[in-house]
C-alpha cells in the first residue's frame, strides 16, 4: 500500500474507533472485542507508517 492509502486508513480506523467508544459510552453495543482488535490494527498500522517515514 502507498503511503497516502495508510494515511486514509488511519483516519477511518480513528473514526471507527470513535464511533464506538461513543456508543460503548452510551450502552448502545456490548462489543468489547471489536473495540479491542480496531486499537490492535491501528497500533500494527501505525507501526507500519513509523517504519517508512524512518527508512
Amino acid at each position: 500500500m502507498s503511503l497516502d492509502e495508510l494515511q486514509r486508513q488511519e483516519a477511518e480506523m480513528n473514526e471507527q474507533t470513535f464511533k464506538l467508544r461513543f456508543q460503548w459510552a452510551l450502552g448502545q453495543t456490548e462489543s468489547l472485542k471489536k473495540l479491542r482488535e480496531l486499537r490492535k490494527d491501528r497500533a500494527r498500522l501505525l507501526t507500519i507508517l513509523k517504519e517508512r517515514e524512518s527508512a
